[in-house]
């Protein structure tokens, strides 16, 4: 993506910054700036994730073709332009969460941990990660508005729980599949995961399934287990364009994001006692 230098609201360090874009407006959640020599172009070069405004929606976006794996500087990043999809919002607000490439999300950075050079250094690093994504589901169930996840790809352990932290999911029937690879790869469960499990996948035969067998499940059988609302898509333009639609007549129902956020907290009491939600009491009249 290239701007002219002037069509930059902020340089340097920017984190949730605003770029005109359209007709709708573009975070950045991380870049790095490289001004040519004797060029009027500012080159904007996206290191993890966008988030743009799009009338009524915002679209979140992990960027790049590679795995999206969850290193801490992606963690922060996501929760910063949670915030400020947060900090934006209005009545007809809607968040649609999608990635590019191949993966939705191929869960924590494994790489990183085991790069620390000890068993010790590498279960601490792990542990951090596990830690510092507890934000970012305890943000999506906080934010004052509906919440769409379109799985592009892949969706493998925490980039699974990142997708079930959304109010709907949709993945393609082409391509993509679910998988929960910690007992496939030896890593126990952590307590707020399992939360999320209970609370998102209704049958004790559907987790089984999903969570025990080291099962890769595919969009249908997804659909049949509960596990996601659609799975009619055979594009990543097709699984977004499905959700933009969903999106649109959520839009259009201009209910407020505080009563929203607060039955959707109530719905999942055990989840949000972990992440120290509560629930508030609002009496809003429709205008």
């Amino acid at each position: 993506m290239t701007h002219r230098c002037g069509e930059a609201l902020a340089l340097g360090q920017c984190w949730a910054s605003g770029l005109a874009r359209g007709n709708g407006r573009m975070w950045l959640s991380k870049f790095q700036i490289l001004i040519l020599p004797s060029s009027p172009l500012l080159i904007l070069r996206l290191t993890m994730c966008t988030l743009e405004k799009r009338g009524d929606l915002f679209l979140l976006t992990l960027t790049g073709d590679g795995e999206h794996r969850f290193h801490p500087n992606t963690i922060a990043s996501i929760i910063s332009l949670l915030e400020q999809a947060k900090s934006q919002s209005k009545r007809g607000s809607v968040l649609i969460t999608t990635a590019n490439g191949k993966f939705f999300s191929n869960g924590f950075d494994l790489a990183w941990a085991q790069s620390s050079g000890s068993k010790t250094a590498a279960a601490e690093r792990l542990h951090h990660m596990v830690e510092s994504f507890k934000p970012v589901v305890a943000a999506l169930l906080d934010l004052p508005m509906p919440t769409i996840a379109a799985l592009n790809g892949h969706a493998a352990a925490a980039g699974l729980m990142l997708a079930l932290s959304h109010d709907y999911v949709f993945m393609r029937n082409d391509r993509g599949v679910l998988y929960m690879s910690e007992v496939d790869i030896g890593l126990s469960m952590p307590d707020y995961f399992a939360a999320i499990v209970r609370s998102k996948i209704g049958t004790s035969a559907a987790r089984r399934e999903v969570f025990l067998s080291g099962k890769k499940i595919r969009g249908e059988e997804a659909v049949a287990l509960g596990i996601v609302d659609s799975a009619a898509h055979d594009s990543e333009e097709g699984v977004l364009e499905a959700t933009v639609r969903l999106g649109e007549k959520l839009a259009a129902k201009k209910w407020s994001g505080e009563v929203y956020a607060s039955i959707r907290k109530s719905l999942y009491p055990e989840l949000c006692g972990m992440l120290n939600l509560e629930a508030k009491i609002f009496a809003t009249p429709k205008l």
